[in-house]
């Protein structure tokens, strides 16, 4: 069992002629990603990748049917391209552009607040690689080939880190159920909390690696859900702990500005809640494989 999406999810990408929008879509249909359409503003009528471009989102889901979304659109336009994809009736919705101003994200998320729980649209990222349920569905811009099908979930800020950890449990055998990246971004559409939930209530994952980094109190947060929720073993890294405070380091919301934000803090709070800390990259699958095999 995969979260999110599988391989029957239709899908639509927003902004599908551009370049990179056409090549990602390309390895999606590949994978087998059921890619239904795109949406263009006056390129209605169009072909691409042998796909029907539409003019609006609306028009797109009426006629496609499609329930999720993937944002390839450039950084000024992309904050109308969520808030559109919200007022289609779509349910999920993969941001994947990297620069989005954070005073349009956190319009965006005022925007999405306007709807009731029930029809409020999930967003993942900004500023993010999407999800991938392996041998099912690729929604984003994983390199498909490193992710095997099993029943370790993944969730991380970081998309190289993601494909790391999905390579080297690859290398040890071990499978993954679904890969989300919610990106690195300051503001973002979920949290590592609300993935960590999807997680324990889906009976096929049965372990979870976290991938964290420096700045923002996201994985504290994720901490406490694991305290009091989490029954199934979670495996964090937390990235940046030679990182000096005040600097920022990578991502965006990669700069330390409270307790509790710098790497070794969230390392610390992650240990005294039960997670298993992989001490650097290159343990992560040496680590998983060891928390599975106590598990078993």
């Amino acid at each position: 069992m995969s979260i999110l999406i599988d391989q029957t999810t239709p899908l639509l990408v927003q902004g599908i002629t551009g370049r990179i929008a056409s090549f990602h879509t390309k390895e999606m249909l590949e994978y087998g990603t059921n890619v239904v359409g795109g949406v263009v503003p006056g390129r209605g009528g169009e072909t691409a990748q042998g796909l029907p471009v539409f003019d609006t989102m609306k028009e797109a889901v009426a006629s496609t049917g499609a329930k999720a979304s993937l944002v390839l659109v450039p950084p000024p336009y992309a904050a109308d391209s969520i808030m559109e994809a919200a007022d289609s009736g779509i349910r999920l919705c993969i941001a994947i552009t990297d620069g989005i101003p954070a005073q349009d994200m956190m319009r965006v998320k005022r925007y999405m607040w306007r709807y009731r729980q029930e029809r409020r649209m999930r967003l993942i990222g900004p500023n993010c690689a999407g999800i991938i349920s392996p041998g099912k569905a690729l929604m984003g811009i994983m390199p498909g080939h490193i992710y095997v099908p099993g029943n370790v979930g993944i969730v991380g800020r970081s998309g190289t880190l993601g494909y790391e950890a999905a390579s080297q449990m690859k290398e040890a055998g071990i499978g993954v159920s679904t890969s989300v990246g919610i990106g690195g971004d300051p503001i973002n559409g979920s949290s590592f909390r609300d993935i960590l939930q999807l997680f324990e209530e889906d009976p096929e994952t049965h372990a979870v690696v976290m991938i964290g980094e420096i700045g923002g109190p996201q994985e504290a947060a994720a901490a406490q859900y694991i305290l009091k929720h989490m029954s199934k073993p979670v495996v964090a890294y937390v990235a940046g702990l030679s990182a000096p405070k005040g600097k920022k380091m990578g991502h965006a919301g990669a700069i330390i500005s409270a307790f509790g934000e710098s790497a070794p803090e969230k390392v610390e709070i992650l240990r005294d809640v039960g997670a298993t800390i992989a001490e650097t990259p290159a343990d992560i699958g040496n680590t998983v494989s060891q928390v599975l095999k106590k598990a078993a």
